[in-house]
């Protein structure tokens, strides 16, 4: 595979993955190494020329007040590292590290930082070579951007901190040594140029936000398959319901379904067995869709950050300007994420209540639990009840991180994002949602099997077969968490998605 160009204009979500999760290496464009030269050379001259420019020639947040001799810029900018570098909690996980550094990376090539190109390209061999920095999860305020965790990103560059190579945890300096990548000194307004921006929550973020697409489709997977075991009436899906109230993603959730459920035997018509559905099942285009609006702005949103200049100050060469500004500050991105953590609780919200019309005799004429040895079996009692513990603590985390904040500096940062809160959270609501979903699917294939089984639709059947072939057929009782292991699994790898987009010959759709 032939290495992905950074240009700092055009990184994409698709990209992100490969760079960070597939380990595809990076280069340089040519162009963006000329903007980091012409950038790098407005900030030798406001140097030699003492002028005073926030965080090159001044000190950093209250000591902004504070002019820097050029003696001390070499000082200033490494003792900003070590002392913004208090992090805490347990370290992101490697593809949220690596993608910290690629973003960062794709700011810089911009030509707005004034940051030295041996500097990035550090970072690059970083990047291709797999050392991966120890960066606590936990301590950003989300403004001046992600401090403390891009902080602890750029200790190893220095020979200090802590980081991965080859699955290991060294010291920075170590794992640096190994991996032939020399350490580095930070110049004027580097370290600045370093840890002012929003890559830690974006990464986060825009990493959950592509897990998300995926969900969206796994959720109208499950959905269908609950359409069939559930013989569920699917005039509901008539596209002229959703085309006068025509919600982008509502209408793309119907026609999805319909797609699914082509050719199927199981589903009936209005009156045949029942007027209407219960709502899990008919404002399902209408829940799911919402879903996708949201997920689909915060995509919208993370597209724009992800090639954007998040510095302080911004160097601009046309008049050889350093502007301190706000681009650090994380609002736009902190609004998103808690935006996605909604959206995406709302996917197990309904999910969880698609279990329970199942498992419940009362809903679905079925033996109770979906077991046919009741009383001493238990069935899939359990499993809702574990799907209602994630629905319930996503209650909790979809809490908006946003609408808080806690002055710092001395006043001077007086309002803060906590945007980086808002993208941990909805990475972990993200989990909790692929976890409900795996139980809907092992629990809606029961319930086929239960009901039995007149004929599958085109895409449901595609997904029923990939589930049998990982998850038999429940009649004794056993350990479960196994099986939802399996059918989490093929959600995770791809592999369910894969399946049902190849009986449908085409891809599902997300908005």
């Amino acid at each position: 595979m032939s290495n992905i160009m950074i240009t700092g204009n055009d990184l994409t979500l698709d990209q992100i993955a490969a760079i960070c999760r597939g380990h595809a290496k990076i280069e340089l464009a040519q162009e963006a190494k000329r903007q980091i030269l012409a950038s790098r050379k407005i900030v030798d001259q406001l140097v030699e020329e003492e002028k005073v420019v926030y965080g090159i020639t001044t000190g950093f947040g209250k000591f902004s007040d504070v002019v820097i001799s050029q003696d001390q810029c070499k000082a200033l900018q490494k003792n900003l590292i070590i002392t913004h570098a208090v992090g805490a909690g347990n370290p992101f996980s490697e593809d949220i590290a690596r993608g910290i550094m690629l973003l960062r990376i794709n700011n810089l090539v911009k030509g707005f930082s004034g940051i030295r190109l041996e500097t990035v390209q550090t970072m690059v061999d970083m990047l291709n070579k797999g050392v991966t920095a120890f960066i606590p999860e936990k301590g950003s305020l989300g403004a001046s951007g992600d401090l403390a965790p891009l902080s602890h990103m750029v200790l190893p560059m220095l020979g200090l901190g802590m980081a991965y190579y080859k699955g290991e945890l060294l010291p920075g300096a170590e794992a640096m040594k190994r991996a032939g990548i020399p350490t580095i000194e930070l110049y004027a307004k580097e370290g600045l140029a370093l840890n002012n921006g929003t890559q830690a929550m974006t990464s986060a973020g825009a990493l959950a936000v592509y897990d998300a697409l995926n969900l969206l489709k796994v959720a109208d997977i499950a959905d269908a398959l609950c359409f069939e075991a559930q013989n569920g009436v699917v005039d509901a899906l008539d596209p002229r319901v959703h085309q006068v109230r025509p919600h982008s993603g509502q209408m793309a959730t119907a026609r999805n379904l319909l797609r699914l459920l082509e050719g199927s035997k199981n589903t009936t018509r209005q009156g045949e067995i029942r007027v209407q559905d219960s709502y899990s099942l008919r404002c399902s285009p209408q829940i799911h869709g919402a879903s996708k609006d949201a997920v689909n702005y915060v995509v919208d949103k993370v597209n724009i950050e992800i090639n954007s200049v998040t510095d302080n100050p911004i160097i601009f060469k046309e008049d050889q300007a350093g502007i301190s500004g706000g681009n650090f500050h994380g609002q736009p991105m902190a609004l998103s994420f808690d935006f996605l953590g909604i959206g995406l609780a709302e996917l197990a919200d309904v999910s969880e209540r698609r279990i329970e019309r199942l498992v419940n005799p009362a809903y679905s004429n079925l033996p109770a639990f979906l077991t046919p040895h009741g009383g001493v079996c238990s069935g899939f009692m359990i499993v809702q009840y574990s799907a209602a513990a994630l629905v319930s603590e996503n209650k909790v985390l979809a809490h908006p991180a946003s609408v808080d904040s806690i002055p710092s500096s001395a006043g001077q940062e007086d309002h803060v994002s906590m945007g980086t809160i808002a993208a941990r959270k909805a990475g972990e609501i993200g989990k909790n949602v692929r976890r409900v979903l795996a139980m809907e699917l092992m629990v809606a294939c029961q319930g086929i099997d239960m009901r039995g089984n007149k004929g599958l639709g085109k895409g449901t059947q595609a997904a029923y077969d990939l589930i049998r072939s990982k998850v038999a057929v429940l009649d004794e009782d056993r350990e479960l968490y196994g099986d939802i292991n399996c059918c989490e699994e093929i959600i995770k790898d791809g592999s369910l998605i894969k399946a049902v987009e190849e009986a449908l010959a085409g891809e599902l759709e997300t908005r």
